[in-house]
């Protein structure tokens, strides 16, 4: 019996087979436009059904058009609400072909995304002036926190995944935030005093070096009358326990990105529990693992930059001082002593197996500083299952930049779970079991048994 359309059974290989686009593209659609919406298995895989794979094949159409994508997933979403088949000719045709009265009455998101999508396409240009100039014209239609959400931040948010997929440079995205920061910077120097008595501090832990989205908090707490110390990047943990001492806040709110440094903000938080302030936290890893949250003694800040505002209010209302967490389970405390202290060895191991395969020197760098910090994190924070979206990123790495890129995700993933074994001795077990579990369910060119690897003696003879 074949499956209903709306069952998810294709893998993500299946889909770009199907469709063409590349697995990077199809999660960046995920992740910005909320399509498709893939269901994911125990393992946390993603499964298609054929009506995703319908509306990717669709919206590439529309594309092909000359359409822009933002433009034809709400083409696809405005046809499904008036309960009309996107896919029929006819409907394409109505929806292309909009009256000229209903293009003259733009809606607010529409114009923002279009300001947005100017204000992207300068930072790309490096035409500071067309950027600013975007800006502005956003600022005489809209308030400071919708320009500053909607238009800058997502803006950014569109110029680092360009980054992340290779098409935007460093430069560029340099260029962005610079500009970014600036604006930020020049509306935090203008805000008035406060007229709230109660002190909040904001800032990252060890580590996390991305301040926009802190930065952007504490001018949105501050338009709110809120008086708000903003720390900045890669914070110490001795010098907030010394600054928390000082201006003795009432609330703390720390922002992390990358697994690795929500693992710092968890060590930074443990060590404020006997200071006695409430804890705030949010940043992106924590809606792209959701889990991570469970194990931050404090409270989620939400989803979006814009919910974080009122979270914080509804916490200085009525403060809760956060308890400690059960503590990580030894094996997990045994392994990460152990990794620590062979991770140089792993690192030059995997070079040794994989430098002659033609991966670039930058990326296996890359791979493997986000195999390695990021399993220490897994392990601090108590679960190897955070490590998913690792995976993911290892493996864009190597997509986005060769020909023959799932051979080379093959052998690189052979190389770290061989080297893996051959120093952590056995007392790393717990990582290199879920490492290659879940391996050999995402990658089915590798084979059930592990490459032959060589014994610790003739390691030793080898060297």
């Amino acid at each position: 019996m074949n499956p209903s359309p709306d069952t998810p059974v294709y893998n993500l290989k299946a889909v770009v087979r199907e469709t063409g686009l590349k697995p990077d593209t199809i999660r960046a659609w995920e992740r910005r436009y909320g399509l498709p919406e893939p269901r994911r298995t125990d393992s946390g895989h993603r499964l298609y059904s054929q009506n995703d794979i319908t509306m990717l094949k669709w919206l590439v159409a529309r594309q092909n058009e000359g359409m822009s994508i933002s433009r034809a997933v709400v083409l696809w979403q405005r046809l499904q609400e008036m309960q009309t088949d996107p896919t029929d000719a006819a409907a394409i045709a109505f929806s292309t072909n909009l009256s000229m009265a209903e293009a003259g009455h733009a809606s607010k998101n529409d114009m923002v995304a279009q300001m947005r999508e100017a204000w992207v396409q300068a930072c790309v240009n490096f035409d500071e002036q067309s950027a600013e100039r975007a800006i502005s014209q956003a600022f005489a239609l809209f308030s400071v926190e919708v320009v500053c959400v909607e238009l800058i931040q997502r803006g950014l948010a569109m110029i680092g995944e360009g980054w992340f997929q290779g098409r935007v440079t460093v430069q560029q995205e340099h260029f962005a935030s610079a500009l970014a920061t600036r604006r930020i910077e020049a509306l935090l120097a203008s805000t008035p005093a406060p007229t709230r008595t109660s002190r909040i501090l904001i800032g990252c832990p060890p580590q996390e070096t991305h301040t926009f989205a802190p930065m952007l908090l504490t001018l949105l707490l501050r338009r709110r009358g809120w008086d708000v110390l903003f720390l900045g990047a890669d914070i110490p943990l001795d010098n907030l326990i010394v600054t928390t001492r000082s201006v003795h806040p009432q609330l703390i709110i720390l922002v992390a990105q990358q697994l690795y440094t929500a693992a710092n903000l968890l060590e930074m938080s443990q060590l404020l529990v006997n200071e006695r302030v409430p804890i705030a936290f949010g940043g992106r890893i924590f809606t792209q693992v959701p889990e991570v949250r469970q194990r931050i003694p404090g409270h989620y800040l939400g989803d979006h930059i814009d919910q974080a505002a009122q979270v914080v209010e509804s916490v200085m209302a009525l403060p809760r001082i956060q308890t400690a967490l059960t503590p990580t389970p030894y094996d997990y405390q045994e392994a990460l002593h152990h990794f620590k202290a062979r991770a140089a060895q792993i690192d030059a191991e995997v070079w040794r197996r994989v430098g002659s395969s033609g991966v670039l020197h930058d990326d296996l760098v890359r791979a493997n500083s986000e195999f390695s910090r990021n399993i220490m994190a897994a392990l601090v924070l108590g679960n190897l299952d955070f490590l998913r979206p690792t995976l993911d990123a290892v493996e864009e790495i190597f997509e986005n930049r060769y020909e023959m890129a799932e051979q080379m995700v093959d052998t690189y993933i052979e190389a770290y779970l061989n080297a893996l074994e051959l120093h952590t001795n056995g007392r790393g077990a717990v990582i290199t079991r879920w490492l290659r579990n879940e391996l050999y369910q995402s990658y089915p060119g590798l084979e059930e048994e592990a490459v032959p690897i060589p014994s610790r003696a003739a390691a030793i003879n080898r060297g």
